[in-house]
Protein backbone atom coordinates (compact mmCIF):
# COMPACT_ATOMS: atom_id res chain seq x y z
CA UNK A 1 0.00 0.00 0.00
CA UNK A 2 1.46 3.13 -0.84
CA UNK A 3 0.37 6.66 0.73
CA UNK A 4 0.95 9.69 -1.70
CA UNK A 5 0.23 12.99 -1.54
CA UNK A 6 -1.59 14.62 0.74
CA UNK A 7 -3.78 12.92 4.24
CA UNK A 8 -5.74 15.51 6.08
CA UNK A 9 -5.91 14.13 9.89
CA UNK A 10 -9.49 15.27 10.38
CA UNK A 11 -10.97 17.38 13.12
CA UNK A 12 -13.40 16.46 15.14
CA UNK A 13 -16.01 18.91 15.41
CA UNK A 14 -18.33 19.70 18.91
CA UNK A 15 -21.53 20.83 19.49
CA UNK A 16 -22.27 21.75 23.30
CA UNK A 17 -19.51 18.99 24.36
CA UNK A 18 -20.60 16.74 22.54
CA UNK A 19 -19.60 15.39 18.95
CA UNK A 20 -21.26 17.34 15.91
CA UNK A 21 -21.88 14.46 13.16
CA UNK A 22 -23.27 16.90 10.94
CA UNK A 23 -19.97 19.01 10.99
CA UNK A 24 -17.96 16.00 10.91
CA UNK A 25 -19.66 15.38 7.41
CA UNK A 26 -18.92 19.26 6.07
CA UNK A 27 -15.61 18.48 7.25
CA UNK A 28 -15.23 15.19 5.26
CA UNK A 29 -17.12 16.47 1.99
CA UNK A 30 -14.84 19.51 2.17
CA UNK A 31 -11.58 17.59 2.35
CA UNK A 32 -12.60 15.10 -0.40
CA UNK A 33 -13.96 17.71 -2.74
CA UNK A 34 -10.56 19.68 -2.12
CA UNK A 35 -8.56 16.53 -4.28
CA UNK A 36 -6.70 15.06 -0.44
CA UNK A 37 -5.68 11.58 -1.74
CA UNK A 38 -6.65 10.07 1.66
CA UNK A 39 -7.93 11.00 5.20
CA UNK A 40 -6.79 10.08 8.63
CA UNK A 41 -9.57 9.39 11.28
CA UNK A 42 -8.79 9.69 15.41
CA UNK A 43 -4.93 11.26 15.67
CA UNK A 44 -4.30 13.91 17.68
CA UNK A 45 -6.16 16.99 15.61
CA UNK A 46 -9.12 14.63 16.65
CA UNK A 47 -8.48 15.60 19.62
CA UNK A 48 -8.56 11.80 20.34
CA UNK A 49 -7.29 11.67 24.00
CA UNK A 50 -10.51 13.52 25.08
CA UNK A 51 -12.78 10.87 23.17
CA UNK A 52 -14.18 8.08 25.11
CA UNK A 53 -13.64 4.39 23.30
CA UNK A 54 -17.75 4.48 22.20
CA UNK A 55 -16.78 7.99 20.94
CA UNK A 56 -14.31 7.29 19.06
CA UNK A 57 -15.71 3.79 17.22
CA UNK A 58 -19.03 5.91 16.52
CA UNK A 59 -16.65 8.43 14.84
CA UNK A 60 -14.35 6.43 13.02
CA UNK A 61 -17.43 4.44 11.80
CA UNK A 62 -19.05 7.42 10.56
CA UNK A 63 -16.12 8.70 8.75
CA UNK A 64 -15.98 5.55 7.03
CA UNK A 65 -19.42 5.47 5.79
CA UNK A 66 -19.31 9.22 4.63
CA UNK A 67 -16.00 8.44 2.65
CA UNK A 68 -18.04 5.28 1.13
CA UNK A 69 -14.24 3.95 -0.87
CA UNK A 70 -13.78 7.23 -2.23
CA UNK A 71 -10.38 7.30 -0.43
CA UNK A 72 -8.44 5.32 1.79
CA UNK A 73 -8.74 5.66 5.44
CA UNK A 74 -6.30 5.83 8.04
CA UNK A 75 -7.50 4.86 11.98
CA UNK A 76 -5.52 6.47 14.76
CA UNK A 77 -4.58 3.66 17.33
CA UNK A 78 -2.49 4.69 19.64
CA UNK A 79 -1.63 5.40 23.43
CA UNK A 80 0.65 4.79 26.44
CA UNK A 81 -0.63 1.29 27.27
CA UNK A 82 0.37 -1.47 24.92
CA UNK A 83 -1.84 -3.47 26.22
CA UNK A 84 -4.41 -1.87 25.73
CA UNK A 85 -3.93 -0.49 22.19
CA UNK A 86 -3.52 -4.66 21.23
CA UNK A 87 -6.94 -5.02 22.66
CA UNK A 88 -8.62 -2.00 21.07
CA UNK A 89 -7.16 -3.08 17.47
CA UNK A 90 -8.17 -6.46 18.41
CA UNK A 91 -11.76 -5.83 18.58
CA UNK A 92 -12.47 -3.38 15.63
CA UNK A 93 -13.83 -4.80 12.85
CA UNK A 94 -11.50 -2.97 10.16
CA UNK A 95 -14.05 -2.67 7.69
CA UNK A 96 -13.61 0.32 5.54
CA UNK A 97 -10.08 0.68 7.06
CA UNK A 98 -6.56 0.49 5.26
CA UNK A 99 -3.55 1.16 7.19
CA UNK A 100 -3.28 2.45 10.94
CA UNK A 101 -1.17 4.93 12.32
CA UNK A 102 -0.26 4.92 15.60
CA UNK A 103 1.85 7.57 17.73
CA UNK A 104 4.69 6.27 20.12
CA UNK A 105 3.74 6.25 23.94
CA UNK A 106 3.30 9.47 25.45
CA UNK A 107 4.22 10.03 29.12
CA UNK A 108 6.39 7.22 30.41
CA UNK A 109 9.27 8.13 27.95
CA UNK A 110 10.32 3.87 26.97
CA UNK A 111 13.84 4.01 25.79
CA UNK A 112 14.51 2.67 21.91
CA UNK A 113 13.93 -0.91 22.93
CA UNK A 114 10.72 -0.41 24.35
CA UNK A 115 9.65 1.52 21.41
CA UNK A 116 10.83 -1.06 19.21
CA UNK A 117 9.03 -3.83 21.14
CA UNK A 118 5.26 -1.43 21.90
CA UNK A 119 5.04 -1.10 17.85
CA UNK A 120 5.69 -5.02 17.47
CA UNK A 121 3.35 -5.95 19.43
CA UNK A 122 0.98 -3.30 17.72
CA UNK A 123 2.63 -5.51 14.11
CA UNK A 124 1.81 -8.80 15.76
CA UNK A 125 -2.07 -8.18 15.73
CA UNK A 126 -3.01 -5.43 13.40
CA UNK A 127 -4.55 -6.78 10.49
CA UNK A 128 -3.74 -3.77 8.38
CA UNK A 129 -0.43 -2.10 7.32
CA UNK A 130 0.79 0.37 10.01
CA UNK A 131 1.80 3.90 9.80
CA UNK A 132 4.33 4.93 12.75
CA UNK A 133 4.09 8.41 14.18
CA UNK A 134 6.85 10.26 15.50
CA UNK A 135 6.21 13.56 17.47
CA UNK A 136 8.52 14.04 19.78
CA UNK A 137 6.85 17.81 20.99
CA UNK A 138 3.91 15.88 22.16
CA UNK A 139 5.60 12.27 23.84
CA UNK A 140 8.64 13.70 25.09
CA UNK A 141 10.62 10.69 23.48
CA UNK A 142 12.07 11.01 19.94
CA UNK A 143 12.17 7.47 17.60
CA UNK A 144 15.70 7.77 16.55
CA UNK A 145 16.14 6.92 13.22
CA UNK A 146 17.76 3.65 13.59
CA UNK A 147 14.64 2.32 15.48
CA UNK A 148 12.37 3.45 12.66
CA UNK A 149 14.63 1.25 10.00
CA UNK A 150 14.61 -1.58 12.07
CA UNK A 151 11.01 -1.80 12.61
CA UNK A 152 10.68 -1.16 8.69
CA UNK A 153 12.88 -4.05 7.74
CA UNK A 154 11.42 -6.30 10.18
CA UNK A 155 7.72 -6.40 8.49
CA UNK A 156 6.42 -5.16 5.76
CA UNK A 157 3.73 -4.56 7.53
CA UNK A 158 5.26 -1.33 8.73
CA UNK A 159 4.52 0.86 5.34
CA UNK A 160 5.45 4.55 6.46
CA UNK A 161 6.76 6.86 9.21
CA UNK A 162 5.03 10.01 9.99
CA UNK A 163 7.69 12.17 10.77
CA UNK A 164 7.36 15.10 13.07
CA UNK A 165 9.89 14.95 14.84
CA UNK A 166 11.74 18.35 12.83
CA UNK A 167 15.05 16.78 12.48
CA UNK A 168 15.67 16.58 8.72
CA UNK A 169 18.84 15.01 9.25
CA UNK A 170 17.18 12.19 11.03
CA UNK A 171 14.45 11.97 8.13
CA UNK A 172 17.67 11.73 6.06
CA UNK A 173 19.07 9.21 7.61
CA UNK A 174 16.04 7.22 7.53
CA UNK A 175 15.05 8.01 3.77
CA UNK A 176 18.54 6.52 2.78
CA UNK A 177 18.35 3.56 4.23
CA UNK A 178 14.93 2.24 4.22
CA UNK A 179 13.52 -0.62 2.26
CA UNK A 180 11.89 0.25 -0.83
CA UNK A 181 8.11 -0.77 0.41
CA UNK A 182 8.69 1.61 3.01
CA UNK A 183 7.83 5.41 3.03
CA UNK A 184 8.36 8.81 4.50
CA UNK A 185 5.36 10.98 5.37
CA UNK A 186 5.89 14.47 6.77
CA UNK A 187 4.36 15.55 9.70
CA UNK A 188 4.28 18.91 10.10
CA UNK A 189 3.30 21.02 7.21
CA UNK A 190 5.36 23.49 6.98
CA UNK A 191 8.51 21.08 6.36
CA UNK A 192 6.21 18.92 4.21
CA UNK A 193 7.96 20.71 0.52
CA UNK A 194 11.67 20.12 2.19
CA UNK A 195 10.78 16.78 2.98
CA UNK A 196 9.98 16.06 -0.78
CA UNK A 197 12.60 17.23 -1.68
CA UNK A 198 14.51 14.38 -0.64
CA UNK A 199 12.26 11.63 -1.33
CA UNK A 200 8.85 11.96 1.07
CA UNK A 201 5.89 11.05 -0.73
CA UNK A 202 3.33 13.41 1.18
CA UNK A 203 1.97 14.82 4.71
CA UNK A 204 -0.73 14.01 6.81
CA UNK A 205 -1.51 17.58 7.16
CA UNK A 206 -3.37 19.89 9.79
CA UNK A 207 -3.78 22.95 7.28
CA UNK A 208 -5.68 20.57 4.82
CA UNK A 209 -8.90 20.81 6.74
CA UNK A 210 -9.09 23.61 6.37
CA UNK A 211 -6.93 24.33 2.85
CA UNK A 212 -7.23 21.53 1.29
CA UNK A 213 -7.06 22.45 -2.29
CA UNK A 214 -4.46 24.73 -1.75
CA UNK A 215 -2.16 22.44 0.28
CA UNK A 216 -2.83 19.66 -1.78
CA UNK A 217 -2.03 21.47 -5.05
CA UNK A 218 1.85 22.25 -3.20
CA UNK A 219 2.50 19.00 -2.69
CA UNK A 220 0.96 17.81 -5.92
CA UNK A 221 3.49 20.09 -7.54
CA UNK A 222 6.04 19.22 -5.01
CA UNK A 223 5.50 15.67 -5.87
CA UNK A 224 5.72 16.12 -10.04
CA UNK A 225 9.48 18.39 -9.63
CA UNK A 226 7.82 21.35 -9.71
CA UNK A 227 9.75 22.98 -6.96
CA UNK A 228 9.25 26.68 -8.31
CA UNK A 229 5.50 26.68 -8.26
CA UNK A 230 5.23 24.33 -5.58
CA UNK A 231 7.52 27.36 -3.13
CA UNK A 232 5.51 30.10 -4.66
CA UNK A 233 2.57 28.33 -2.59
CA UNK A 234 4.48 27.17 0.14
CA UNK A 235 5.23 30.44 1.03
CA UNK A 236 1.92 32.08 0.31
CA UNK A 237 0.54 29.87 3.32
CA UNK A 238 3.00 29.75 5.76
CA UNK A 239 1.70 33.05 7.23
CA UNK A 240 -1.75 30.93 8.08
CA UNK A 241 0.11 28.31 9.19
CA UNK A 242 2.08 29.93 12.08
CA UNK A 243 -1.09 31.08 13.49
CA UNK A 244 -2.25 27.65 13.26
CA UNK A 245 -0.26 26.26 16.01
CA UNK A 246 -0.64 29.88 18.04
CA UNK A 247 -2.49 28.71 20.85
CA UNK A 248 -2.30 24.71 19.80
CA UNK A 249 -3.98 22.43 17.70
CA UNK A 250 -6.48 22.46 16.71
CA UNK A 251 -7.93 25.37 18.17
CA UNK A 252 -6.33 27.17 15.24
CA UNK A 253 -7.38 24.97 12.82
CA UNK A 254 -11.12 24.83 14.28
CA UNK A 255 -10.95 28.77 14.25
CA UNK A 256 -9.85 28.41 10.24
CA UNK A 257 -12.93 26.11 9.63
CA UNK A 258 -15.50 28.31 11.48
CA UNK A 259 -13.84 30.76 9.56
CA UNK A 260 -14.18 29.43 6.26
CA UNK A 261 -17.92 27.90 7.70
CA UNK A 262 -17.30 24.44 6.99
CA UNK A 263 -17.26 23.42 11.51
CA UNK A 264 -17.40 24.92 14.39
CA UNK A 265 -14.49 26.40 16.38
CA UNK A 266 -15.19 24.23 19.89
CA UNK A 267 -12.61 21.68 21.26
CA UNK A 268 -12.63 20.09 24.36
CA UNK A 269 -10.73 21.03 27.82
CA UNK A 270 -8.11 21.09 28.49
CA UNK A 271 -8.22 22.66 25.26
CA UNK A 272 -9.69 26.13 24.72
CA UNK A 273 -10.70 28.21 21.56
CA UNK A 274 -8.15 30.27 19.79
CA UNK A 275 -8.54 33.49 21.45
CA UNK A 276 -10.65 36.75 19.88
CA UNK A 277 -7.44 38.37 19.45
CA UNK A 278 -5.68 35.91 17.36
CA UNK A 279 -9.18 34.70 15.65
CA UNK A 280 -9.08 38.26 13.96
CA UNK A 281 -5.51 37.90 12.57
CA UNK A 282 -6.04 34.63 10.94
CA UNK A 283 -9.22 36.04 9.86
CA UNK A 284 -7.64 38.70 8.18
CA UNK A 285 -4.62 36.40 6.68
CA UNK A 286 -6.79 34.30 5.12
CA UNK A 287 -8.71 36.94 3.62
CA UNK A 288 -5.55 38.38 2.65
CA UNK A 289 -4.24 35.77 1.14
CA UNK A 290 -7.39 34.90 -0.91
CA UNK A 291 -7.12 38.74 -2.25
CA UNK A 292 -3.42 38.10 -3.42
CA UNK A 293 -3.34 34.21 -4.30
CA UNK A 294 -4.90 31.92 -6.76
CA UNK A 295 -4.69 28.25 -6.02
CA UNK A 296 -2.50 26.97 -9.31
CA UNK A 297 -4.01 23.81 -10.88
Amino acid sequence: MLLRGTGVALVTPFKNGEVDYKGLQNVIEHVINGGVEYVVSLGTTGESPTLDNEEMIKVLDFTVQMISGRVPVVAGFGGYDTRAIVKAIQSYHFEGVDAILSSSPAYNKPNQEGLYQHYMAIEAVSPRPIIIYNVPGRTAKNIKAETTLRLAHSSDKFIAIKEASGDLVQCMKIMRDKPEHFQLLSGDDALALPMISFGAKGVISVMGNAFPNEFSSMIRHALNGDFQTATQEHLALLSINDLLYIEGNPAGIKAALKIKGVCRKEVRLPLVPLSDKNYSKLKQEIEIYYKNHVVMA
